[in-house]
């Protein structure tokens, strides 16, 4: 901890909770996560997904390995895994199927944890059952995309769940570690609106929020409603205001899983800033310093 920065989960400049200072601290070394995709789909496509149906997919030890290889040079060192369930709606099966692949992940090589992406709607009590089950073997963290409070805006992108919904959900996990998505910059929503569920978000208080900026990608509704101009994206100045505000509404034990977004350069539309991801992350650096303000300063 320097003696300028006040906030103290950190250990760099960071004035937010981070993934990397999260797990470091709980494993005692560098924990990277590994995407896995084992074709899971989703009950509705909303209007900003682009995943395929017909996409290939290869086994999951495949995956693990080739995904390895490829982050060896950057983090060569002491390194331990996460085993993410990452594309689709990772309990949108039947439970004898994702027991299998839920299994066959925490006995990956170095793999000290597992998260699994999915929707508060789809969780049956059997399934609930089986991650309480899988959170007793490995460290768990359940992934839950709110994106957003307001149920006009829900209902706009096709969600096709209300926050009442995903709060019957998110109570279901009691005693799971739980990871809420919200997105930035969805169609009809102001800062205050976003502003409105980051709070709704703090005061459930999961140990992990992801911070997503909404992406415009090619060979979805979006796209064409962007293009139709019913919408503008965000700029960068907005986006860092917004998430900056944000930040000082979460509590500081809340770790944050993603401040800003990963658009690969084929698929995104609009806007095309974030894939400087960097700057991203440097502009709200920057921005906390310069306002003295770190993350749960304005906390309830």
């Amino acid at each position: 901890m320097n003696n300028i920065n006040p906030f103290k989960f950190s250990d760099t400049n960071k004035r937010y909770h981070t993934f990397d200072y999260f797990y470091r601290n709980k494993f005692g070394c560098k924990c990277v996560k590994i995407p896995l995709d084992c074709g899971f789909g989703c009950p509705s496509r909303c209007t900003y997904c682009n995943i395929k149906n017909d996409r290939e997919i290869i086994p999951i030890v495949d995956q693990f390995e080739k995904a390895k290889i490829q982050y060896k040079p950057k983090w060569p060192g002491d390194v331990k895994y996460i085993a993410y369930f990452q594309t689709g709606t990772n309990t949108y099966a039947p439970v004898d199927v994702l027991r299998k692949l839920y299994y066959e992940a925490i006995t990956l090589p170095d793999v000290v944890g597992v998260n699994i992406a999915t929707r508060a709607d789809i969780l049956s009590d059997e399934v609930v059952e089986l991650l309480r089950e899988i959170a007793d073997v490995t460290y768990l963290t359940v992934e839950l995309g709110l994106q957003t409070i307001h149920d006009v805006t829900a209902e706009s992108t096709n969600r096709r769940h209300t926050f009442s919904d995903f709060l019957e959900g998110f109570l279901k996990l009691r005693g799971i570690n739980t990871c809420v998505h919200i997105i930035n910059g969805l169609p009809g929503e102001n800062k205050d609106m976003m502003l409105q569920t980051a709070a709704a978000v703090a005061d459930l208080h999961p140990a992990c929020v992801k911070i997503h900026l909404l992406h415009v990608l090619k060979n979805t509704v979006l796209e064409t409603q962007y293009f139709n101009g019913e919408f503008e994206v965000l700029s960068l100045e907005e986006y860092v205001d917004i998430v900056v505000a944000q930040l000082e509404i979460l509590p500081p034990e809340i770790y944050i899983g993603r401040i800003t977004g990963d658009g690969l350069e084929s698929e995104l539309v609009a806007p095309l800033w974030p894939l400087k991801k960097f700057v991203v992350i440097n502009e709200i650096d920057k921005r906390m310093v310069n306002l003295d303000t770190w993350q749960g300063q304005s906390a309830r």
